[in-house]
């Protein structure tokens, strides 16, 4: 019974990953159907707020200086742009090359503080000192090896403009600036172009639920100070912050137009660790939330917590049950060409069409993956090649399944911090290289 019980149990969770897929990858189809006819011009806005753009920088002496320069020659009027480049707690030459590139001619008069920090809370702390003494009307957040393009902040202004009263914060899009460096970056951008347009130009299509991704966007100043500030210690002050704004009623709205290059992991160490993180903060936001589904929240946030609680602990066990009865029966094969009397325990007689159904979903779930892989590339300029469909394939074998680890690894780590009263807030940073 129990071998029964777990077949029809990954059988039902893969149909509902599958239709949650699919409704994401309807609503992105719609936005870009619609969005790819428009032509994108640079008009004068009918104003230009005062921009405050925070960027914290822990020992990242390889990449600030051109992310610096990246900020200061933005397309925004220089006198409505305040810069505040944090230096926090650094041991390497971060301060040096903020003041380098700063001291060009070109930016001499420029309104840039570097703030040479020693204090805690991570990047959660960083922007908490920096909303006491910033000037702007919004915050802007760039990552030291977030590189906006010329007109990044443009388009954020220009989408927060269309409804300030609601829309609270805008959020662009991050691609790969290291995508061709190896196989794990090249699988890396296939991730960020999935999320970025698919599932999060999906759900702003289809239910005005934004989600800020921690850099490239900007941020009601006014707002951020009502509610205290950003969460000290949280792991994800991104998907943290993105809940406070949904719970007081205001929109996250996306700038599809306004991108940002960001730095990938190039190691898989690196990777792991990074993404351990994000998946370890992750969980406790969706933790911290449950109590939403309950209580008498708004439907956007139940629904992005339904949907989140889904992702990272529900769907997520359905792999894990998947892979299971997969390599359990593969090992029952083998074993009977050793002992023919040795039964295959999830593919009985009496469970044949149960298994023949778990079959046709699990190819239903390839397939939907470099689906979904491949019509987010067919939107982006230059990416759609046949070696892309070759990667989603063989990504998916490898490199998606190791978010399975990670997950279980995230899980344990956040019990185990709850249980034992643990910081959980500290990480190991990921590597940059010189590019």
């Amino acid at each position: 019974m129990l071998n029964n019980f777990l077949a029809f149990s990954t059988l039902v969770s893969i149909w509902f990953s599958l239709l949650a897929s699919l409704v994401t990858l309807y609503g992105a189809i719609r936005f870009w159907i619609k969005h790819s006819k428009k032509i994108v011009s640079i008009t004068p806005l009918k104003r230009y707020p005062t921009i405050t753009i925070v960027v914290p920088a822990h020992n990242e002496e390889l990449v600030i200086a051109k992310t610096t320069k990246g900020i200061l020659d933005l397309n925004y009027p220089a006198s409505k742009i305040e810069v505040l480049l944090y230096a926090d707690n650094c041991q390497d030459k971060t301060a040096a090359e903020m003041r380098k590139a700063v001291d060009m001619p070109e930016y001499r008069y420029r309104n840039v503080q570097i703030i040479e920090r020693q204090g805690s809370g991570g990047k959660a702390g960083v922007l908490n000192d920096a909303l006491e003494i910033a000037q702007g009307e919004y915050i802007c957040v760039y990552d030291a090896d977030a590189l906006p393009e010329q007109n990044a902040l443009y388009f954020l202004v220009k989408k927060v403009l269309e409804n300030p009263s609601r829309y609270m914060a805008t959020f662009g899009r991050n691609k790969t600036r290291n995508a061709k460096q190896n196989f794990l970056t090249r699988c890396i951008n296939q991730e960020v172009i999935v999320s970025q347009r698919i599932q999060h130009v999906g759900v702003w299509n289809l239910f005005k639920i934004g989600r800020i991704p921690g850099t490239n966007f900007i941020i009601n100043t006014e707002y951020v100070r009502s509610i205290g500030g950003w969460q000290q210690g949280a792991l994800t002050e991104d998907t943290e912050i993105s809940f406070r704004i949904m719970e007081d009623g205001y929109l996250i709205a996306l700038a599809y137009n306004s991108e940002a290059f960001e730095q990938e992991p190039e190691h898989l160490r690196d990777y792991y660790y990074q993404r351990l993180r994000w998946a370890k903060g992750n969980y406790q936001v969706v933790i911290n939330n449950f109590k939403h589904l309950f209580d008498m929240s708004n439907w956007r946030v139940k629904l992005e917590t339904f949907y989140l609680t889904c992702v990272f602990f529900w769907f997520n066990l359905a792999v894990v049950l998947s892979d299971i009865i997969f390599f359990v029966d593969l090992g029952c094969v083998v074993a009977r060409f050793f002992n023919p009397k040795i039964p295959i325990i999830f593919a009985m007689d009496s469970n044949l069409l149960l298994m023949q159904l778990l079959l046709i979903n699990w190819l239903l779930m390839i397939l939907l993956y470099v689906t979904q892989i491949n019509l987010a590339l067919a939107t982006q300029y230059g990416q759609a090649t046949s070696d892309q469909i070759w990667l989603a394939l063989g990504s998916y074998f490898t490199y998606s399944q190791l978010f399975i680890a990670i997950s279980i690894q995230a899980v344990c780590s956040v019990i185990r911090d709850k249980i034992f009263k643990r910081d959980g807030s500290k990480w190991v940073k990921t590597k940059r290289f010189a590019d």
